[in-house]
């Protein structure tokens, strides 16, 4: 298994899966054209993870500003990782950053996670 890097553009985010590290970092605004083709990848690297790695994976969020297609990718990274979760007892920790001036950022966070049985930490940062 490798690990992924997507490079950030003004419409994607940046992407770092590292394998090693059992991390996933997505960081910047996420309003891609097709967010199903952009985030497959991650689907992808995710699914692999799961199969080969049966051990702890450390997920951080750090988005300023995500589209309504982009927030059901989201959903759907949350909905794998809470699938490894039950089935191989791999431990999820979701970091979900926020700008301390931004509470509807915070709010977007807890609205993902609600319903979910991982582990979340909220953290604020200041620009």
């Amino acid at each position: 298994m490798t690990d992924i890097f997507l490079t950030q553009t003004t419409t994607t985010p940046a992407i770092e899966g590292r394998v090693a590290d059992g991390s996933l970092e997505i960081v910047g605004e996420s309003y891609p054209e097709n967010s199903d083709e952009f985030y497959q990848p991650i689907f992808q690297w995710l699914r692999d993870f799961m199969a080969t790695q049966k051990r702890p994976i450390a997920v951080s969020f750090r988005m300023p500003y995500f589209s309504t297609s982009s927030s059901k990718r989201l959903l759907d990274i949350l909905d794998i990782l809470q699938t490894y979760h039950y089935t191989s007892g791999g431990a999820v920790t979701i970091t979900w950053w926020y700008d301390e001036n931004d509470e509807d950022m915070l709010e977007s966070g807890k609205e993902l996670c609600d319903g979910l049985d991982l582990k979340f930490i909220f953290a604020s940062y200041s620009e």
